[in-house]
């Protein structure tokens, strides 16, 4: 039996057009959102449903966060320090490359929620990425994936810029499976139908 992670993945899947590191990228400050405000509010409508409340952790982050109701401490982890200063809501910021090293730099159990919006599709090792949200997530606690139909296309990996948007959120899903430690996922799209950004949301627990 394969112990690869990514077995049964194309070649190449994880892989994108722009190879140079990240930091390079991601040096300058980007003080601008990534998505119309009908899908700013889902993502904050959803984190509210989930009762996301006590200490959450918000993956590659920015300025931003989203919530409309802060929990008590937020740790934001992102790539430019610049745009972490910058989130009025953060209590903590970490500033991470995940592609140069998924290791979360937190303690086990740490955290009551774990957040990524509108970046999952950047991650060349996404499997060992969401297997440590699981590691600091405590018993219970939520993992909440949003996206949209945007993106840097250089710095997504192939796969995701190879699928439709409807299949999106299955490749979330078998993401969250392949990393472990978490219920069934729940995929839903969060935006009516219509003009404006859509927003799909991947959600699970820790089990």
């Amino acid at each position: 039996m394969s112990t690869d992670p990514y077995d049964g993945f194309p070649p190449g899947f994880f892989d994108r057009d722009d190879a140079t590191p990240d930091t390079i990228f991601y040096g300058p400050p980007r003080l601008v959102t990534h998505i119309d405000d009908r899908a700013i509010a889902a993502v904050g409508a959803l984190y509210t449903e989930l009762g996301v409340t006590g200490r959450a952790l918000d993956l590659m982050s920015s300025w931003v966060s989203h919530f409309e109701n802060p929990p008590a401490e937020l740790v934001v982890l992102g790539m430019n320090a610049a745009e972490l200063e910058a989130n009025p809501v953060a209590t903590e910021r970490v500033v991470h490359d995940l592609n140069a090293d998924p290791h979360i730099p937190l303690p086990d159990a740490d955290v009551d929620a774990v957040v990524c919006c509108v970046s999952i599709d950047y991650l060349t090792r996404p499997v060992e990425v969401l297997a440590e949200a699981a590691r600091v997530l405590r018993p219970g606690g939520v993992v909440a994936i949003t996206f949209s139909n945007r993106c840097f296309p250089t710095k997504a990996v192939h796969g995701w810029l190879a699928t439709s948007d409807e299949q999106h959120g299955g490749l979330v899903a078998e993401l969250l499976r392949r990393a472990g430690g978490f219920t069934e996922p729940d995929v839903q799209l969060r935006t009516p139908p219509g003009r404006g950004d859509p927003l799909w949301a991947v959600t699970a627990r820790r089990a």
